[in-house]
């Protein structure tokens, strides 16, 4: 049974299975793209509605020095603000496309997001249950969040730009 040309998501409680999702950001760094991701995060679909966290202290990136810079008060302020979380306030879905609205908080701050991404069917799974996959992205500015650290280049442009695209790969299961 197909749900498409519907502005509905799976009806029901699913929880994300954290072994085959994903959590992360890039943001353009100089002549590239700088990513990371969050290893401690959360999902639940239910009532109709998104939420998500992550924790902060969970951020990954490939120099542990950089890891401790996302944490600091510069940036993320894992101390004070321990965890980034969304929460839509409304789904719609047309065919295999989902826009989602909503609020974004990081740094204990938080902002209207809209999310654009995919959304699969609900599928059985080889372990006797359902689940249903959504790709997710979304555009934030860093410093609407009070993250405004950059270092400038020698022709005095930024070297860190503004826009941070966070990205979520989900896999939610049916829960009973």
């Amino acid at each position: 049974m197909s749900i498409t040309d519907t502005k509905a998501i799976p009806a029901g409680s699913w929880a994300v299975d954290k072994t085959h999702s994903s959590v992360g950001f890039s943001i353009d760094y100089m002549a590239g793209t700088f990513t990371g991701a969050f290893s401690d995060f959360d999902a639940v679909v239910a009532d109709g509605a998104l939420r998500g966290s992550a924790k902060v202290a969970s951020v990954q990136v490939k120099d542990s020095n950089l890891e401790a810079a996302l944490q600091s008060p510069e940036f993320f302020d894992a101390e004070r603000q321990p965890e980034l979380s969304f929460e839509s306030k409304s789904i719609e879905r047309s065919g295999a496309q989902v826009t989602i609205e909503g609020e974004i908080t990081i740094k204990g701050h938080a902002e209207p997001v809209e999310i654009t991404g995919s959304i699969s069917d609900p599928i059985a799974d080889p372990y006797g249950g359902e689940r249903f996959g959504l790709r997710l992205e979304a555009v934030v500015a860093r410093d609407s969040f009070g993250m405004s650290w950059n270092n400038p280049l020698p022709s005095g442009e930024p070297a860190l730009a503004n826009e941070v695209t966070i990205t979520a790969e989900l896999q939610l299961a049916k829960q009973a």
